[in-house]
């Protein structure tokens, strides 16, 4: 691989010039033009080496060097900034000396790997939702707040899923429930992504919880509202609709009152959902459907998760698992 690691090495005038200009007009701060300069000496020796001077460089050896570096160990994330630099020096460079175009334009790096989603562990859930705050509280919002934490762990709900739930459904020249709780058939309906109605089974758990905000969801209730507030299942303070971020800061401090090791967001409670119906069930197809992916690769990933827990249980249950042969 090329050597960029050479600071007292001049680099070609119109790089030298591109920093200068980026420093005294663009105010960028030393390190990050210490990442461009590193990224520039990768440029300027990858085309000495091609005996190429830079303004003959073409979009096909920009694609060339990218693949030697990405053959040579550069991951994804290198390469996005590695051309990120070269294509802000062409930009700038390309009109002053009249080249036809940006030889970087259009060149991307390869893509990184899908992370796992973050899931808490079955034991991290339940310090969550078992916390004893939440079975001693008797005032709406923290009943509000179980209510919705259980149901989104239940049932594996979007967050913008769970703000367009209805008590019920509701329909009148006014409005119509896209979402709603059916407590008798212990279920909720939803529409999803793509505009794509499901209906998702509600646990025990969740219902009781449900149960219990359901009977004290009047005080949040005004006597006027909107219909589109006044189906709401889940209400904010002031009686609206609750919004996707007062859910999302409720929960993050739910959480670090729980002694939760990491951050919890709504979606780590459906990705939680999903990992541990799949350790249970092994049912891709069914977890498919609960989640509302079209295309089951999306909730292969989980199967990933899977293999984790199985790895884990395997290396503290095996007698020689932590051993070397």
């Amino acid at each position: 691989m090329p050597d960029p690691q050479a600071p007292d090495a001049p680099l070609p005038d119109p790089m030298a010039a591109w920093l200068r200009h980026l420093e005294a007009n663009r105010r960028y701060s030393p390190h990050t033009l210490d990442g461009y300069r590193r990224e520039l000496h990768f440029l300027r020796e990858l085309a000495d080496r091609a005996k190429l001077p830079l303004d003959k460089l073409s979009n096909g050896h920009i694609r060339q060097f990218v693949a030697r570096l990405h053959a040579q160990g550069r991951g994804p994330r290198s390469l996005a900034r590695t051309l990120a630099a070269w294509r802000g020096f062409y930009q700038w460079w390309a009109p002053a000396i009249g080249l036809a175009g940006n030889p970087v334009a259009g060149v991307r790096a390869p893509k990184a790997p899908r992370g796992l989603p973050k899931a808490l562990s079955v034991e991290q859930t339940q310090a969550l939702l078992d916390r004893p705050q939440a079975q001693v509280a008797t005032e709406p919002a923290p009943l509000r707040d179980q209510a919705m934490f259980e149901l989104l762990y239940s049932s594996g709900l979007r967050l913008s899923e769970l703000v367009g739930l209805d008590l019920r459904y509701e329909r009148s020249a006014d409005y119509e429930s896209r979402g709603w709780l059916n407590l008798d058939e212990a279920e909720v309906i939803v529409l999803g992504k793509g505009g794509k109605r499901r209906s998702v089974p509600v646990g025990q758990a969740a219902l009781a919880a449900l149960r219990r905000w359901i009977d004290v969801r009047a005080q949040l209730a005004p006597p006027a509202a909107q219909p589109q507030d006044a189906a709401a299942l889940f209400l904010g303070a002031r009686g609206r609709r609750i919004s996707p971020r007062v859910v999302q800061l409720q929960l993050a401090h739910v959480a670090q009152t729980a002694g939760l090791p990491t951050h919890v967001h709504p979606h780590v409670l459906r990705h939680s959902f999903a990992s541990h119906v799949l350790q249970s069930a092994q049912d891709l197809r069914a977890v498919q459907e609960m989640l509302g992916h079209a295309n089951i690769s999306t909730t292969q990933i989980y199967t990933r998760l899977d293999f984790q827990h199985l790895a884990r249980a395997y290396d503290q249950a095996h007698p020689r698992a932590g051993r070397k042969s």
